[in-house]
């Protein structure tokens, strides 16, 4: 588990010009709830954020949140990201949740899957890889969840596959998802079909002139 140090500013006033007004100025809105708490409205700094997710990108990280109301401090929160929401057009992050956590309390989330190794199918038959399943939702303790979940593919021939029942998790971390769910496997390389009879162009026969003007004089 990876814990990073972020603080954020309260957010004492909301509506939807204010929130405008917190994007162009480099902020983020936010919401941080659960646990015995009310939810609590923030703002978070968006290259800061943004520069940090880029670095941890693909990893399950908490975040130690201390929340200021100017310089002044009023709590701290161990965080995890809950839902990150995206503008439909632009594709750009515009809020974030992010879920209070008790480091002494299993929590469910979600962890990526990675490959590791080059399947022999396709190192040596010219197979494709099928990355079937991309995370993996894992029950464990805060200071247990893993930065990701590598899988060896490296042993995987042409039709050979990998479910969630064979993933090897690290000590302190289980999960409840359908043991028969496929995570990996490798196909066959796609055959060129040759064309059939009828795609076939049907062969053209043409007759000289003069042939044709011989046929019409012994007629």
């Amino acid at each position: 588990m990876e814990e990073i140090k972020l603080d954020v500013q309260i957010r004492n006033k909301i509506g939807t010009r204010r929130i405008k007004g917190l994007r162009r100025e480099g902020f983020l809105p936010a919401v941080v709830y659960g646990g015995k708490r009310g939810p609590t409205t923030i703002k978070v700094d968006r290259r800061i954020y943004e520069k940090t997710m880029r670095l941890y990108r693909g990893q399950s990280v908490v975040f130690y949140m201390t929340v200021l109301e100017g310089e002044k401090k009023i709590r701290d929160y161990s965080t995890i990201v809950k839902e990150e929401q995206l503008d439909p057009v632009s594709d750009k992050l515009v809020h974030i949740d992010f879920k209070r956590i008790d480091l002494k309390e299993k929590l469910e989330i979600k962890v990526s899957l990675v490959s590791k190794g080059e399947a022999i199918g396709v190192k040596q038959d010219k197979g494709s890889l099928d990355h079937a399943m991309w995370e993996l939702e894992v029950f464990c303790l805060p200071t247990n969840i893993p930065k990701k979940i590598e899988v060896d593919v490296s042993v995987l021939g042409i039709g050979d596959v990998i479910y969630v029942k064979d993933i090897v998790l690290p000590d302190g971390v289980i999960t409840n998802h359908d043991p028969e769910s496929i995570v990996f496997s490798v196909v066959p390389p796609m055959k060129e079909e040759a064309p059939t009879e009828e795609e076939a162009e049907p062969e053209v026969t043409k007759e000289k002139k003069g042939d044709e003007k011989k046929e019409e004089g012994k007629a």
